[in-house]
């Protein structure tokens, strides 16, 4: 039995239509229809029922779909584990991380892991803040880090890190700095908001009581919002340490507050196994942010 019709059973399975099989694996429509030929010549058994353009599987297909589904995630856990044998690894860490945080912090933070952990396999999912806690209670992934306390009960969180948020703005030459003002950044520029999971509700609520005539622009990803910000479309409310290089390099430079008193950014670690690499890990982690 080739791993390919399996693949592609799995999908016309999914779908209950080959050509949307096809475009998902990249084949052609008769190589669907091929793999899927061969797979029923080889278990004897009809697996769809064919009506025209329309499929729908047999019982013999209903029955034998769980079992095709698990040998094949056998099959790529084994392949995976393999090839990491093959470059030396003996361990693995699958770290489900935010978009902000795997952006800013986590790779000099990784690159140090890495260094001193070179028989640990990382492998990096990036996920939504409020998706990590769910991949953590999947097994999905070993560790979780987020912006967000997870909701699920059956794992593990804790805060690692707090970040001070400020008002970024467009870098402005120094003799013109001093006549920045929190009132008049809000009043030239919109507001670019929903860059962070967890405090722009409570902060935008504050900004409109103080100043009810700013003017926003939701724009959900941090690194788009700074690229924003860097070509004069808007402010915005950043944690510092996702833009310590802007400020560093001049391209982003901070406002000080005044009405306004910006939030803090957590960071939270999320667990459920305390395996021996989620062990190392948050012990590493705990020893930078110190």
């Amino acid at each position: 039995m080739d791993i390919k019709w399996l693949k592609t059973f799995i999908a016309a399975a999914k779908h209950e239509n080959f050509h949307r099989a096809s475009e998902e694996l990249f084949l052609t429509q008769p190589a669907v229809t091929k793999h899927i030929k061969r797979l029923e010549q080889h278990l004897n058994a009809a697996l769809f029922e064919r009506t025209g353009k329309s499929i729908a599987l047999t019982s013999a297909g209903y029955k034998f779909f769980p079992y095709a589904a698990d040998i094949l995630q056998k099959y790529e856990k084994g392949m995976e584990e393999f090839e990491g044998w093959k470059q030396g690894y003996h361990r693995k860490l699958t770290i489900a991380a935010a978009p902000q945080i795997a952006a800013s912090m986590l790779p000099p933070f990784l690159r140090r892991f890495i260094e001193e952990y070179p028989d640990i396999e990382v492998i990096i999912n990036v996920v939504r803040s409020f998706e990590i806690g769910e991949e953590i209670s999947l097994g999905k992934a070993d560790i979780g880090l987020t912006k967000m306390k997870p909701l699920q009960t059956n794992i593990d969180y804790e805060t690692v890190h707090e970040d001070p948020v400020i008002l970024v703005v467009p870098f402005i030459e120094k003799t013109e700095q001093s006549l920045i003002e929190e009132k008049e950044i809000l009043r030239q520029y919109r507001l670019l908001t929903n860059n962070h999971p967890s405090y722009w509700e409570t902060l935008l609520s504050e900004i409109k009581r103080c100043y009810p005539r700013i003017r926003t622009i939701p724009v959900t990803q941090v690194e788009i919002t700074k690229r924003f910000i860097e070509q004069g479309l808007g402010v915005s409310y950043l944690p510092v340490s996702m833009v310590q290089e802007e400020l560093k390099n001049k391209t982003l430079m901070e406002v000080k507050p005044d009405k306004i008193i910006p939030p803090v950014s957590f960071t939270y670690v999320v667990t459920k196994t305390e395996t021996y690499e989620v062990k190392q890990f948050k012990a590493f982690l705990a020893t930078v942010f110190n």
